[in-house]
């Protein structure tokens, strides 16, 4: 008698298949069944459906599992060999659009298969106590898989509002003898002041190509700037910003705001363009974009980047109201920032950027100089990822900005490159020029200087990321007299990060908050000068 053997394909072989059919299994093929079909769904969505379900649902879904496994993999080439298209493409309103539906749809269509898959699993077939541990690792296992793409689509939306808030949507700008020029301009917009004065002025200059960036910063109090070629303010000022000792670069914004916005038709904020116009022709290059930092929300920013790090020459004080308006004397200070390694929150780093009680304006842009470095530093890809929803909220009260958000990807991928790498420094006051140079300037020096600063071939030392103000050593340089704006670098303070924080007095006595108050309480203002003259010494830590 011939014996026949059965095939899968006959209905008493498939019964006893314990994937399709786990009714007739043990308990523990039936909890090992549990994990694979999960593991499965996980790892390769639609393969559980293959084999212990519904096929036709299954090949539907692994064949979207291979086409994203294909899409990844491409995304990774793109990522290799052009960087800056995919920037491009997921900070554009419309490519980020259609990459959070694909997402969301995505993650829903996951959830789904877990939700099939547990069918699937029939809990009920499976030990009393396997139940809760099968639900729970199905519950995670759809956190790790759908959760991670809807909160990935959810990243996205957030900053895709957020660049809407801030970008424009513009025509882009094209490089300038290789280089992108962008003015920060930080300053506040308080009830008694029309539009924002801005207080702070630095153009940030990156190659185009290689990243190299470097910080030129503009006194707040430079007189007779002179306005590029082309400013609508150029024939109301052919001979330079010069009305007076009121008429310092920084006041542009405001009297463009007040008596000149018919000039700029179509300009979403006159007083900026003007002021980047006023920058550009004070410095011989051009500047092609703006940003705008409210310094009354800047602290915020810096405290939903879990504040910075930073490295103090000497003690800030953050100052109280001002007592004697002719001679800029304050009352008590509200408080101090020692000298030292510091990790300040946002009110530290706001009054540690814009405090110059004690010192003068070329050890402020010192500090703000370190600060933005600092806030570079510290805007690493661990603290984007976990606090990019704080971050992105913060940024749209605090900064505006007439750069195309269709140009924002490629300058993302431009500040990748110029992240860890020398940043060149040039200051239009000491250290690299004397102190009266700002209200008698030299334009023809200043261009010469900026040109030599951008082009110049050498390499700068690690040092020279750092930002260092020594009021001593500046001190020498303006003694120099008017000429003094013509040394070479050479023979500048050099930036570094080996100073030693200034924490004592000349004797050894540890300088405290309560032997600079009381300074302050005796009127010995000098005392508290000489004891704070290096709080320009600043290094992001």
């Amino acid at each position: 008698m011939m014996t026949m053997h059965k095939t899968p394909s006959q209905p008493g072989a498939a019964l006893t298949d314990p994937v399709r059919y786990p009714s007739g299994a043990s308990a523990p093929v039936r909890t090992k069944r549990a994990f694979v079909l999960v593991l499965l769904t996980l790892f390769v969505p639609g393969s559980a459906q293959i084999v212990a379900g519904d096929r036709k649902l299954g090949r539907i879904a692994l064949r979207v599992t291979i086409t994203v496994w294909a899409l990844v993999l491409l995304t990774l080439f793109i990522a290799l060999v052009n960087r800056s298209l995919l920037l491009s493409l997921a900070t554009h309103p419309v490519g980020s659009l259609f990459i959070i539906v694909i997402l969301v749809a995505l993650a829903l269509g996951w959830a789904f298969l877990f939700l099939n898959t547990l069918r699937i699993i029939r809990p009920a077939l499976l030990a009393p106590g396997m139940r809760p541990i099968i639900a729970v690792v199905l519950a995670v296992s759809t956190v790790i898989g759908s959760g991670s793409l809807g909160y990935l689509a959810y990243v996205l939306n957030v900053s895709r509002n957020a660049i809407g808030s801030i970008f424009n949507a513009g025509p882009a700008i094209d490089p300038v003898d290789g280089r992108y020029n962008f003015l920060m301009m930080g300053g506040d917009a308080g009830d008694d002041r029309t539009g924002r004065r801005p207080d702070s002025l630095s153009v940030i200059s990156v190659d185009a190509k290689t990243g190299e960036s470097a910080i030129i910063s503009v006194p707040r109090n430079l007189q007779n700037a002179q306005f590029s070629e082309g400013s609508p303010m150029r024939k109301i000022y052919p001979d330079g910003y010069n009305c007076g000792d009121e008429c310092l670069i920084n006041a542009v914004n405001t009297e463009v705001t007040n008596n000149y916005q018919d000039l700029y038709p179509g300009v979403a904020d006159p007083g900026a363009q003007a002021t980047l116009e006023a920058v550009s022709g004070t410095l011989g290059i051009t500047v092609q974009a703006y940003v705008l930092v409210d310094m009354d929300g800047f602290a915020k920013l810096i405290d939903a980047m879990g504040g910075i790090g930073i490295k103090a020459g000497g003690w800030v004080p953050i100052s109280g109201p001002v007592t004697d308006e002719a001679n800029g004397i304050h009352g008590m200070p509200d408080g101090w920032i020692p000298a030292g390694d510091q990790h300040l929150n946002g009110f530290q780093a706001l009054w540690y950027g814009r405090s110059r009680e004690f010192v003068d304006d070329y050890a402020r842009i010192a500090r703000q100089q370190c600060v933005q470095q600092a806030m570079l530093k510290q805007l690493d890809p661990a603290t984007l990822l976990t606090k990019f929803e704080d971050i992105a909220n913060a940024g749209t009260k605090v900064v505006d900005s007439n750069i195309s958000s269709n140009q924002l990807g490629s300058f993302v991928d431009l500040a990748l490159k110029s992240k860890n790498q020398p940043v060149k420094r040039l200051t239009i006051g000491p250290p690299d020029f004397d102190a009266s140079f700002s209200t008698v300037p030299d334009f023809d020096l200043i261009h010469s200087k900026v040109q030599e600063t951008l082009a110049s071939s050498n390499t700068p030392k690690a040092s020279d990321a750092v930002v260092s103000y020594n009021g001593a050593a500046a001190g020498a340089v303006m003694a120099a007299g008017p000429l003094a704006g013509s040394v070479t670098a050479g023979q500048l303070p050099s930036p570094s990060s080996d100073f030693t924080p200034v924490t004592t007095t000349p004797d050894g006595t540890p300088i405290t908050i309560e032997l600079l108050n009381g300074l302050k309480a005796q009127g010995d203002e000098q005392g508290i000068r000489d004891l704070v003259a290096t709080n320009g010494q600043c290094a992001p830590l």
